[in-house]
């Protein structure tokens, strides 16, 4: 399979943008993409990469709770049509491990589901088709819902220690 190829005018933005990139905050950010469309995979790593995030990517529900709980990601975007271990299991599990329990979920799919993604745990949902714009505000909103959590439960644990 030929590999994604961009047009000429996106390729120019790639350029300018890997300057911008490497002092992006998200750059060390990690997001695991759970996906088994090829074509969606691609695409979302690309807007993800341009965003400055470092992407991981997994087939099935298994391999991702897996590389979720060995390489600790940021985010998780799981499809909910997924082998092996569907995505909402995959939230439900990510979510009652104590380990990867803080890793936000973003369940990302073509079945509307939204309510079937909260119970299980997800912190957002999004309904393809796959838009960039739509995509990265998002992760980047959970971003900083994520930060903004992390540092009153910071602030309010160095309050109760003496």
């Amino acid at each position: 399979m030929p590999a994604f190829e961009l047009p000429p005018i996106h390729r120019t933005f790639r350029q300018s943008a890997e300057v911008i990139e490497a002092s992006a905050p998200t750059a060390s950010m990690l997001v695991l993409v759970v996906e088994r469309d090829p074509h969606v995979r691609e695409l979302e790593a690309h807007f993800l990469k341009e965003a400055g995030f470092a992407v991981a990517f997994a087939t099935d529900g298994k391999e991702a709770l897996e590389q979720a709980q060995s390489q600790l990601p940021q985010i998780v975007i799981t499809e909910i049509l997924v082998p092996k271990l569907d995505g909402l299991a995959l939230c439900r599990q990510l979510k009652a491990d104590i380990r990867t329990r803080d890793i936000t979920v973003l369940v990302f799919s073509i079945l509307a589901a939204s309510s079937r993604a909260a119970e299980a745990g997800a912190d957002a949902f999004l309904m393809k088709p796959l838009a960039e714009q739509r995509l990265l505000s998002t992760v980047k909103s959970l971003i900083q819902k994520r930060q903004v959590s992390k540092e009153q439960s910071d602030a309010n644990n160095s309050s109760t220690t003496p």
